[in-house]
């Protein structure tokens, strides 16, 4: 293989994966908009979309199609259940107090996933027959496909809903001032609650849409859900222009690094990456720093 398809084959592996860190990264960036906490429950959506997908195809024998709408529905609700029953219910308010229920709130999901699921990896078909396909090079199946065309769907749906529709736009108001936005009559709770099953659901498909390149198990969210936050902070926390980008300039270089270096390091550098954009540009590539008086 030469260098120019040695290049291609590890920008379309970049592109795969970081339209997953995309994914995932929208949803920490939902929920920081919303409550200023970090959710760090959100990888554990992603395997909650992996293993109910499996146990809808492979246990239920259901199509792929409804398969796919109830493992959204199922992952949206375990997000709301989670800001309804644990982040609601707290006595304090506090930014620190909220991000530790959502640690032990992970801890838990996961400890509940292996009950159900085990320990053992799970296997996903592809959505289509796995043809190999070529471009520039490069060869790839279809589920790259799949996974990169449904990441832009639910980022050109996410910019409709936001955008064109009146929960969506009230959505905005409450992470712009939820104070304004209450005193305008919208109940901010359950724009709240929508936060966290949006979330969910994103978390659900990004789940779904690696599962058949990787597999499923209770825990393999771990470590996607932190370079989905690394991805996240890199475009600019809250941003969600930011965190498409970041997820998408994340997965490039994990790639690149992975094939011109060596695949040991595929895990350590976005967490390199991490630190060097906290350390020399908090804000992010894409956010905008603020002022504070002191």
């Amino acid at each position: 293989m030469s260098g120019a398809e040695q290049l291609s084959q590890f920008l379309i592996s970049g592109l795969t994966t970081g339209a997953v860190y995309a994914l995932v990264a929208l949803g920490f960036c939902l929920i920081y908009n919303t409550t200023h906490i970090v959710n760090f429950a959100q990888g554990d959506f992603l395997s909650l979309g992996g293993l109910l997908l499996y146990s809808l195809l492979a246990g239920a024998g259901l199509a792929l199609p409804l398969a796919f709408a109830l493992t959204v529905l199922g992952t949206a609700l375990v997000g709301a259940a989670l800001e309804r029953l644990a982040l609601r219910q707290a006595r304090s308010r506090e930014v620190t107090v909220l991000i530790f229920i959502t640690v032990a709130a992970s801890v838990l999901l996961r400890g509940v996933f292996k009950e159900i699921w085990g320990k053992q990896a799970l296997a996903v078909p592809s959505f289509s027959p796995e043809t190999p396909l070529r471009l520039l090079g490069a060869t790839f199946t279809p589920q790259n496909l799949w996974v990169v065309g449904i990441t832009l769907a639910a980022i050109a749906g996410l910019g409709w809903f936001f955008n064109r529709t009146l929960t969506g736009k009230a959505m905005r108001a409450v992470a712009i001032n939820p104070r304004a936005a209450a005193l305008m009559g919208i109940d901010v709770e359950r724009m709240l609650l929508y936060s966290f099953a949006l979330a969910g659901g994103l978390g659900g498909v990004a789940g779904m849409l690696i599962t058949p390149i990787t597999t499923a198990s209770y825990a393999v969210g771990v470590i996607i859900g932190l370079k989905g936050f690394a991805a996240a902070v890199l475009g600019g926390y809250g941003s969600f222009v930011g965190a498409v980008a970041g997820g998408l300039g994340l997965g490039l270089l994990e790639s690149l690094g992975a094939g011109l270096l060596s695949s040991a390091y595929k895990d350590v550098i976005a967490f390199v990456v991490l630190l060097l954009v906290l350390f020399l540009r908090p804000q992010g590539l894409l956010g905008r720093g603020e002022a504070a008086r002191v």
